[in-house]
C-alpha cells in the first residue's frame, strides 16, 4: 500500500507530488481558496468525512462527467480539487453539515472503487503558478470583483483576499459567473492564470459588465 503523500521525478526531471484521496463527485466545480457547504447523508461519504476528519486529510471534489450524485459511483472529470473540511455539524443523525474549503488542484492517475462504491483515486497534485501580477490590461476586472466580494461577505468570499494575484482573481470570478459547469470546469483545468483572465473579460465584456 503506497503512503498517502509520495514524491517522485518525472523523465524530465521536476518532482510530482501524487497523493491517495477519496472521491466525492458532484454537479458543481470547487476551486482553490472557494468555500463550499456540503449536506452529507450517504453512508459512504459520511464514512469518508468521518476518516478525514480523525485523521486531517482532505478528499477530493470533482465534477460529475456521467452519472449522479447519489447511487452508483460517477464518473468523474479528471481534474479536480483537494477539499479540506472546516466547520461541521450534525445537527439531525444521519445527515452531516460540513464547509469544504478548497485547496489544491489535482489530476487523477488512476481510481478504484472502494468499500459501498466509494471512489479512491491516485491523483497528482497540479503545481500552482506562484504569485503572479494581474497584468494591467486585466486591472477593469478588479471594480466589479470587488464589489461582489463585498456584497458576498467573508462567509462566502473568506479573508485573506489577493486582488494583486491573477490567479485568485481568475477563481473568485470563475466560481460566480452564472455559467454551466462544464465551462467553469473547463476554466478550473486552464494551466495558464493569465489566459483564464482574458477569457473572463471577453465574456464580461460581451455582457456590458465591465465598466
Amino acid at each position: 500500500m503506497m503512503g498517502w503523500f509520495d514524491f517522485s521525478r518525472t523523465p524530465s526531471g521536476p518532482v510530482v507530488e501524487t497523493m491517495d484521496i477519496p472521491l466525492f463527485p458532484l454537479q458543481t466545480v470547487l476551486f482553490p481558496g472557494s468555500v463550499l457547504p456540503l449536506k452529507i447523508f450517504e453512508q459512504r461519504y459520511l464514512d469518508m468525512a468521518a476518516a478525514c476528519m480523525k485523521e486531517s486529510k482532505p478528499f477530493g471534489i470533482c465534477l460529475i462527467a456521467s452519472g449522479e450524485e447519489t447511487g452508483p459511483a460517477a464518473e468523474p472529470h479528471p481534474v479536480g480539487t483537494l477539499a479540506e473540511i472546516g466547520d461541521w455539524e450534525m445537527e439531525q443523525l444521519g445527515i452531516l453539515q460540513i464547509t469544504a474549503r478548497g485547496s489544491r488542484r489535482f489530476r487523477i492517475l488512476e481510481k478504484r472503487l472502494g468499500a459501498a462504491q466509494l471512489q479512491e483515486a491516485r491523483v497528482e497534485i497540479i503545481s500552482d503558478n506562484g504569485p503572479l501580477a494581474v497584468p494591467p490590461e486585466r486591472q477593469r476586472l478588479l471594480p466589479l470583483l470587488r464589489r461582489v466580494v463585498g456584497d458576498l461577505g467573508p462567509e462566502r468570499m473568506p479573508e485573506p483576499h489577493h486582488f494583486d494575484d491573477a490567479e485568485w482573481v481568475g477563481y473568485r470570478i470563475t466560481e460566480i459567473l452564472p455559467v454551466q459547469n462544464l465551462a467553469k470546469q473547463k476554466l478550473l483545468e486552464l494551466e495558464d492564470p493569465l489566459a483564464r483572465l482574458e477569457i473572463l473579460e471577453k465574456f464580461l465584456d460581451q455582457r456590458k459588465l465591465l465598466g
